[in-house]
This record gives C-alpha cells, structure tokens and sequence, in this order.
C-alpha cells in the first residue's frame, strides 16, 4: 500500500530555556544555560544540589486553579506545550474530525511528584490516613495523553509511551506510523517530565548519573568533554503537531518540516549502560536512514544524544562513524543537552523542536561547555563547539537512547529547500 506523508504544522515547548518556542531557540542559538542550584526542595544533602529548573512557573497561568491540583507537575508542563502546538497550527478545532485526531504522549516516569508526597504525607500521618481520589489519576504515566485528549476532545488513537530517555521520540514515531497508515489524520505527540524531586534527585545519585559540580552549575553539563561527569538533570515538555500532508495543505496550514524516516533499535546489552561499540545505535539511523529512502550523505546535521555521561558520550560517535563512514566529517552536529539538560521522557520532542528550527532558520545549535575533548573522540568530528553557525540544512536527523537500551531515531526534511 502506498503510505501517507507525515508533516509537523505545529510546535509548543516550556523547558529550562523557555515557556515557549522563540524563547527557547533564541537562547539555544546564544549558548544559554539552564542550569542553578535547586529550588524544588532543600538540596544540600544530597550529592548533587542543582539542576535544569523549569523558572518562575505558575500552573494558574495555563489551567484553571481549581483545575491545577488535580494534575502531577509533569502533566501541566504537558498541557502548555500541546496548546501552544495547537494554536501554533492553526488548527480549527471547531472544523477538523475529532475521530481522526489523536495524543499520543511520551513520559519515562510520569507523576512522580504526586508519588512522592503522598508516600512522605501517609508515613507522617499520626492516625488513619486519607488518600486523595486524584492521587492515582496524577501519578500514572498515561494521564497527561488522557486528559489532553479530554480537553480538545480528541476521540482517536491516545497511548502513551514509556522507554525512559527515548519516550517521547517513540510517541512521534508511533503518531507517524498511524498517519501513515491512514488510520488518523492529526497527532498532538511529544513527552513531558517532572522529577526534579528528593526521590529522583537521590535515585540518579544513587547510579552515579548525574553531574556532581556543585560549584559550577551551568558548565556542568559537558558532553563530549573529557571532564564531563554526568548529566544534568532538567524537566519540561515539548509537543509537536503531526499532520497528514494532504489533510495539511487542504486547510492551507503552515508545514515547518517533513517526518521522512523513523528507526527504532534495542541495544540488549545492558540494563543502564549503552553498547559502548554503539550497535544499537548504529542499528537505529541505519533504519531511519532506510525508511527515509535516503543515503548517509544526505544528512546535514545531526542532533545528538549527547548526555554528558562518560560512557555514552563515547558510543554515539563511534555508531554515527560506523554509519557515516568518512561523511560524518560533513556533518554538523551538536548536544543541545549542554544547555537544556537532560528532559528524560521529554527529551527526544524538545530536541526533535531544536533541529527543525534548525532547518527553518539556517542555524545549527551549538554545544556549549567544551574545554578539552575527550582524547578517545575523533578530533575531525564538528560537534559545533561553543558557538552556533551558520548552515543550510536539508535533512536533520535525532537521535535519543533511554535506559533499557531502548533508541529512537527520526529524521526531517526541510520542504523550503
């Protein structure tokens, strides 16, 4: 059968950088840092006491306040990003089939707040103790797809997708499979996360995740560098319109980019850790690149998973030169981790955001933090160090990996060109 074109009409973000989409380019492409001590709780006995903080958000600017407490943290930052999404389609919601519209929404952990305090609220109870009807409905990782299905009334396909790091890059892929096969014409996709928290803090420490310089927050993300120690941890959402590309010019929308090719891969190697020869990753864009029908040289620029973590950040150049061969020397490529952090389940929609703006503007992001690379990279490889350029893009690819070995690839085309 011939399969639908997919194309992305809309993008809403709230991140480290930004509560929406400009803020947060415009402070990608300048080299900005999200980064600063905690401010979700008191830190100071915990090895790692900063992170990437969603600032100065106040939930009652996007929901009604007797609406706020009945959503996890993780899932308001979800319904900012996909109603900014949506106005940024310009979708009518008042002329589309609802039928044909779906969310399909990506969280590697979900309400992990709501968790917490109930936990913490029932261990210091001095009698019986009473649970909130809405603790459950908060805490589970598939409310946020629910509950923005039930507000625009979106009556098709809602799942939710959870491979930790690579959860919202399968909700696109998922959202575009359907597209593709005709079974729906609009996906609201993406991911969001919360766990900026004692629990989430305290568990990545624990695994010796996450970056420990206190004294230097915003030069603690390093991807690449040789004096990386962990990632950075960070919280936030992005969505992404995903449309049929018929349905799309029918209404005359704006289309920001083509979803050409999707690849998924396991590394089955290891419950945390990455193949360090990077099979699974290789294994991911060759498909992407595969069902895109197009050729390594075709690529532009590479938006990578770039964690800042000393094994992985070791992986993913070996699997792009095992893919690449010698064009990985023509790529451009870049961790916007450097600057965001690290958005777990929500990671793959904001840098998916990143590399379209990318091919919209002519600008590739660059990765900040870099003061001596690793002797074990290749030294030839452009990882746009510290400061962003100037480039033409065609085709842009991303790449996330979450724990599991679960990976996640997508791949977009700029129709300007």
């Amino acid at each position: 059968m011939e399969l639908k074109r997919v194309v992305v009409t809309g993008l809403g973000t709230i991140n480290p950088l930004g509560k929406n989409v400009e803020e947060f380019w415009k402070n990608l492409c300048n080299g900005v840092s999200g980064a600063g001590p905690i401010t979700r709780f008191d830190a100071s006995r915990f090895k790692t006491q900063f992170a990437c903080e969603v600032k100065n958000f106040d939930p009652s600017e996007y929901l009604e306040k007797k609406e706020v407490h009945k959503h996890d943290l993780y899932a308001q930052f979800a319904y900012v990003a996909a109603a900014q999404a949506l106005a940024h389609s310009g979708l009518d919601l008042e002329k589309i089939d609802k039928d044909e519209c779906g969310v399909i929404w990506g969280a590697g952990i979900g309400g992990l707040n709501t968790f917490l305090q109930t936990v913490t609220e029932f261990n210091a109870a001095p009698e019986t103790p009473r649970f909130s009807p809405f603790f459950i409905p908060k805490m589970i990782a598939n409310m946020a797809s629910g509950n923005i299905a039930l507000k625009y009334g979106f009556r098709g396909p809602t799942i939710t997708t959870v491979t930790a790091c690579a959860s919202a890059t399968h909700a696109m892929i998922d959202a575009a499979t359907y597209i593709r096969l005709g079974k729906a014409n609009i996906f609201i996709a993406g991911g969001s996360e919360s766990a900026i928290n004692e629990a989430g803090v305290g568990g990545f420490n624990a695994m010796r995740a996450l970056s420990t310089r206190n004294n230097d927050p915003q030069t603690a993300s390093r991807p690449f560098d040789v004096g990386r120690d962990g990632f950075v941890m960070a919280e936030g959402s992005g969505a992404l319109i995903l449309e049929e590309y018929e349905h799309a010019v029918k209404r005359g929308a704006t289309i920001y980019a083509e979803l050409v090719g999707v690849g998924m891969s396991t590394d089955a190697y290891h419950m945390t850790a990455p193949d360090p020869e990077g099979g699974g990753a290789a294994l991911v864009m060759r498909r992407a690149l595969e069902d895109a029908g197009l050729k390594t040289t075709d690529i532009d620029y590479i938006n990578v998973h770039g964690t800042s973590t000393g094994l992985g950040d070791i992986a993913e150049p070996k699997a792009i030169k095992k893919v690449f061969g010698d064009h990985i020397y023509n790529l451009s490529i870049s961790a916007t981790k450097s600057m965001t952090g690290h958005l777990l389940g929500a990671a793959g929609a904001v840098e998916a955001i990143a590399a379209i703006l990318a091919m919209r503007d002519g600008i590739v992001p660059p990765t900040i933090n870099q003061f001596e690379l690793d002797p074990e990279i290749d030294p030839k490889i452009d990882f746009t160090f510290n400061k962003a350029k100037k480039r033409e893009l065609k085709y842009v690819l991303s790449n996330t990996f979450g724990f599991g070995g679960h990976n996640g690839t997508v791949i977009f085309k700029n129709l300007s060109l």
